[in-house]
């Protein structure tokens, strides 16, 4: 599996830090710092990809290839 990079837009607002991953809907996250939310939308990026991963090889079925894709 490739290192892919990914941009995080990230603010603080009040107490929190909140913060997106631009390329990926649904990964959001907060922390109380800037640090504990970087860690954070780390974590919550790995999994989202992980859950892709399996729901796209559980839908191709048995005969499947994988093909790396840069843009």
């Amino acid at each position: 599996m490739s290192t892919s990079n990914y941009n995080a837009v990230i603010r603080q607002d009040g107490s929190w830090w909140i913060g997106w991953i631009e390329e990926v809907p649904g990964v959001n996250c907060q922390g109380t710092t800037r640090e504990e939310l970087l860690e954070h939308l780390r974590e919550t990026l790995a999994e989202a990809l992980e859950m892709n991963r399996e729901d796209a090889r559980r839908a191709a079925g048995q005969d499947f290839e994988e093909v790396l894709i840069q843009p």
